[in-house]
């Protein structure tokens, strides 16, 4: 199984980017998907996650109203559209597929992660 993320980069504050995940080695609608996010010295923090249909979500409440997650399941592939970016979201963002999938915390203990797309916001 591959999950990787690109799209990363330095981004001035109030601009925007959106980061891929195309996956591959797994049944890609057989799993819910997200994006997490691990600042240094931070615990890793569940961003958002879309059911296997793309018919319910979720998003932490950083970034909920800024942030939008979907997915195109003929493409394997996950999205995260980033708008109105803060210093703070600077972080190594991943891609990961879930099996579970829960309304108050997203992505439950994903079976597996990708490597991770750096995102620098510049104050």
């Amino acid at each position: 199984v591959q999950l990787v993320e690109s799209g990363g980069g330095l981004v001035q504050a109030g601009g925007s980017l959106r980061l891929p995940c195309t996956a591959s080695g797994l049944t890609f609608d057989d799993f819910h998907m997200g994006w997490f996010r691990q600042a240094p010295g931070k615990k890793r923090e569940g961003v958002s996650c879309i059911t296997w249909n793309g018919g319910s979500t979720y998003y932490a409440d950083s970034v909920r109203g800024r942030f939008t997650i979907s997915r195109d399941n003929a493409k394997n592939t996950l999205y995260l559209r980033m708008n109105s970016l803060k210093p703070e979201d600077t972080a190594m963002y991943y891609c990961a597929a879930a099996r579970t999938f829960t309304y108050d915390l997203g992505c439950k203990q994903p079976n597996y992660w990708g490597q991770g797309t750096q995102v620098t916001v510049s104050s």
